[in-house]
């Protein structure tokens, strides 16, 4: 294993000198592919989220203020006690080399090491991960043909290979083509864009389960609260939620 790693990172070295290829924030090179679209110092100025930040602990919202560490599973923002998942994450801000790297990935079914890294971190924390089952939210068949893919799929199969989940892409699937999210719309417009978008379509998969869902970005927490709702009624035991990031203003 260690042997495999040191020829990839090689390689992946000499991939960048070879090919070089220019940051997408900077203009930069990108020193290393395994960064995926951003450099080293643009990852370094991206805000990730850790173990310190003070947090809603069912949505993952950051809070202002401190709090010792035996009470952070007391943290509550109240916005989201209406959600029908147990707790969601992401792996930091929605900025920077995280937001390159989720608009990259709208565009191109590729994820970078880097990323993988970062949701493997997220996905070890408590409650993650208690996670038994990786599931990605959906994509509407009309809508995944014109795009050609799924890319919270991209981000499933990834995650549940590298820490060794089973990833299921066929159990959860989406009735509804609603439309975009438009700019500016609110919580309550989200909410009803997706209600009742999602349906089960093999619940015996998830009876009993601590499923998984991931996306690229969560926003209000409207679509895996949707996802979430569907799981639960199917029996599954509870939904955590990981995604790639999420807007700090949420």
């Amino acid at each position: 294993m260690l042997l495999t790693r040191t020829i990839n990172s090689f390689y992946n070295a000499l991939l960048s000198l070879v090919y070089p290829q220019a940051c997408s924030l900077c203009g930069g090179s990108v020193e290393d592919r395994c960064l995926g679209v951003a450099c080293a110092q643009c990852w370094r100025e991206t805000r990730t989220f850790t173990t310190t930040d003070i947090i809603c602990w069912k949505c993952g919202a950051l809070s202002l203020g401190t709090i010792v560490p035996e009470k952070r599973d007391q943290v509550r923002c109240r916005r989201c006690d209406g959600d029908a998942f147990t707790a969601a994450r992401a792996c930091g801000a929605y900025e920077g080399a995280l937001r390159a790297s989720v608009l990259a990935l709208k565009r191109e079914p590729h994820i970078s090491q880097r990323l993988v890294s970062l949701l493997v971190e997220t996905q070890e924390r408590a409650p993650l991960d208690k996670a038994t089952r990786v599931i990605p939210v959906p994509l509407h068949p009309d809508r995944e043909k014109a795009r050609g893919f799924n890319q919270a799929a991209v981000i499933g199969s990834e995650l549940a290979r590298a820490v060794r989940l089973p990833f299921d892409e066929v159990s959860l699937i989406r009735t509804v083509h609603s439309e975009r999210h438009r700019a500016g719309m609110d919580a309550k417009g989200r909410r009803e864009t997706v209600a009742e978008a999602f349906s089960v379509r093999y619940p015996r998969l998830i009876e009993d389960e601590h499923v998984l869902v991931v996306d690229d970005v969560f926003t209000t927490g409207a679509t895996v609260s949707a996802c979430a709702a569907a799981l639960m009624a199917c029996g599954a035991k509870e939904v955590l939620v990981l995604t790639i990031a999420r807007p700090v203003n949420y």
